[in-house]
């Protein structure tokens, strides 16, 4: 049976793993396959929501590092239980709100989805250090 942690962990990895794909439909729309597939020397500029998406994107894949490196450490010298498992819901509910709010530029909601993600691997990481 998977723990809650690594099963946040899966979803926070397969999240960030698909975030890609909208941009990319997006890219296809606005210059055409050939372009979007190509190396266009002039190509045509994304919508701005796929913009900020492709921005969001690359702020999960950098927040995936330290958010599985934490996970992984907690289970490995058995750090768990339910304030663990709580940072990682918490955690991967803030990335969900953080990419919507990133795309469709809610500044407010997104600050602060970021930060309470941040604060989650804060909580993770304090687990492991007063282990």
């Amino acid at each position: 049976m998977m723990t809650t942690e690594l099963f946040y962990l899966v979803l926070v990895s397969a999240l960030t793993g698909l975030l890609w794909v909208p941009y990319i439909l997006d890219r296809i729309a606005v210059r055409g396959m050939l372009d979007a597939v190509g190396y266009p020397e002039n190509p045509k500029p994304q919508s701005p929501w796929a913009q900020r998406l492709m921005k969001a994107h690359a702020n999960a894949v950098e927040n995936l590092a330290v958010f599985a490196a934490l996970v992984l450490a907690a289970q490995a010298v058995g750090v768990t239980g339910a304030i663990v498992a709580g940072a990682c819901v918490v955690y991967f509910w803030a990335r969900v709100v953080h990419v919507i709010a990133y795309t469709f530029a809610v500044p407010w909601v997104r600050t602060l989805s970021f930060a309470v993600a941040f604060f989650a691997q804060i909580v993770i990481a304090w687990q492991l250090l007063t282990a």
